[in-house]
Order: C-alpha cells, then structure tokens, then sequence
C-alpha cells in the first residue's frame, strides 16, 4: 500500500486491512521462478487478482518477491515485497483500501 513496514504488528496490520476489511480482495501467484539453499528460498513473479469493494473493482497486476527462512524447522515469510507500475492502479487501488473512494 505503499511505504515501508516493519515488524509483525505493522506488517499484520496491512495484511488485516486487506483481508479482513470489506474489500473483497483475490489474487494468484503466477510467471514465477523459485530459487533455494539450504536454509532459504525465494519467489520471484508476478500476481494478479481483483479487489472489489462495494460496487468497485479494479484488476490487481502486482509484480512481486517474497523471501522465506527455515526458523526452528519451519519456513518463514521473512520479506516481501510487491509493486504496482500503473500509477493509476496504484493510486485506485491505494484510495479503495485506504477507505479514500474516488
């Protein structure tokens, strides 16, 4: 949504908004390579989805990586990162989560 989060309640708090607010959001993973060792992985690729919201919906075309660490034997979302290159996009889908309807 824009800027830099860090930390589980920052990071949890936008995964909240998304999820669980009134938007209807759907995305897929797709056009993606993995890469690996041992302890680590990541995914390179591309989303896309539909957010809807009330009777709004725009089209998601998200690029995006995400970087995942064995921790106490279980795999770990421990970065991601995602960008919208439509500026428009960007900016509607922006103002439609953060509760701002053009």
């Amino acid at each position: 949504m824009g800027g830099i989060k860090r930390g589980w309640l920052e990071i949890g708090d936008v995964y909240a908004r998304i999820f669980n607010g009134p938007a209807r959001v759907y995305v897929e993973f797709h056009d993606y390579t993995l890469h690996e060792t041992q302890d680590m992985f990541y995914a390179v690729g591309r989303e896309r989805g539909a957010l809807t919201l009330g009777d709004d919906r725009i089209d998601l075309h998200i690029r995006t990586s995400r970087i995942f660490r064995k921790l106490d034997g279980r795999w770990r979302q421990v970065h991601h990162h995602g960008s919208i290159d439509d500026h428009a996009l960007l900016q509607r889908y922006q103002a439609l989560v953060l509760g701002r309807r053009n």
